[in-house]
């Protein structure tokens, strides 16, 4: 496939090329209906289900997912534990249906930490789906902006020092390629709408490079409890909005 970065400002501007999701509410939702935090996972991840269904038929190119956090490790790990079972029943129960549907999956962050099977999953589904044209899926996991970014200073740093290129001439471009959204995952675009739910409005640390001219759209709905239509109400609200990335 061949790489190339499309930008926010080239995307259409009524429906977003790329959609970004911080997919929050998981906990507080199984607190309100009485059951474990496990279950509220659980029913998080059957409505992603159904917004990545949603986002494909909506002609949505780029969908991401704000899974599992560089900080979410200190939580319990009966939890994190718990979260990666469901990862690994997830890829094994809809990996056909996504790969039927041409959808390529993506993952952003070190899923190098992750448990052995949750690692063999993603492996699989990265491989199954890796010729996939069609609704670009990526799901950040073990994710944080600000390590992305030292990443990505780290590794130029480096080419720096050998001689490769020359520090004064590093540009934004070259940034951007070596973040986990660039070139080793083809060169993802940068979100023109970041959605977040359960009623914060924050970006906890997701995406911070190239969220710069994003959009943002919050609501009070928890992230089990995100209905499609809802989804593509906001989606749709996003047409209205007058985009100028420093411009008049």
């Amino acid at each position: 496939m061949t790489e190339i970065r499309e930008t926010a400002a080239g995307a259409d501007s009524r429906i977003p090329h790329h959609v970004a999701v911080i997919m929050d509410g998981n906990g507080r939702w199984a607190q309100k209906h009485g059951v474990s935090r496990l279950a509220g996972h659980n029913a998080g991840m059957l409505a992603m289900k159904e917004i990545i269904k949603r986002a494909d038929v909506m002609g949505i190119r780029y969908l991401t997912v704000y899974a599992f956090s560089t900080e979410n490790w200190k939580r319990s790990q009966e939890e994190v534990g718990g979260i990666f079972s469901l990862l690994v029943k997830y890829v094994g129960s809809e990996l056909a249906e996504l790969n039927e549907n041409n959808v390529r999956v993506r993952i952003l962050g070190d899923w190098s930490r992750l448990p052995a099977p949750a690692r063999a999953s993603i492996e699989k589904a990265l491989a199954v789906t890796a010729d996939n044209d069609g609704l670009q899926f990526s799901i950040a996991l073990n994710y944080g902006g600000r390590q992305e970014i030292l990443r990505a200073v780290r590794n130029l740093c480096a080419r720096a020092a050998s001689g490769e290129i020359e520090a004064a001439a590093v540009t934004e471009e070259m940034i951007s390629d070596a973040l986990y959204t660039g070139k080793e995952n083809g060169c993802i675009p940068d979100p023109d709408l970041i959605i977040r739910t359960s009623g914060e409005e924050r970006l906890s640390n997701f995406l911070l490079w190239q969220c710069a001219y994003s959009e943002l759209a919050f609501t009070d709905s928890l992230w089990p409890d995100f209905t499609p239509d809802e989804f593509e109400t906001m989606v749709k609200a996003f047409g209205n909005r007058k985009r100028r990335f420093g411009g008049r």
